[in-house]
């Protein structure tokens, strides 16, 4: 994973989770939805503010792009090429 993205998206995430998890202790692989209760709003509110931090257009993705975006891991490998261009 891109390092900057991660951290980018570790930090935005945290911020968005109803329940008490620091950034690095976030399992990468893990569903979001699932482990960290991330909710369908949150979800796009984290989109949305890791999408600000990192230059990436939100509106590049599809309704199924976001649908597949479960763990961290999709999510910075989603995230990411858009960062790298935009550089």
């Amino acid at each position: 994973m891109h390092a900057e993205t991660e951290t980018a998206a570790r930090e935005n995430l945290v911020l968005v989770l109803t329940i008490p998890v620091e950034p690095e202790e976030i399992d990468p692989d893990a569903d979001l939805a699932g482990r960290y209760s991330l909710t369908s709003l949150n979800k796009v509110l984290f989109l949305t503010s890791l999408c600000d931090e990192t230059g990436t257009e939100l509106s590049r993705f599809t309704e199924r792009d976001l649908a597949r975006m479960t763990t961290l891991r999709e999510v910075v490998e989603a995230v990411t090429p858009s960062t790298v261009e935009a550089v």
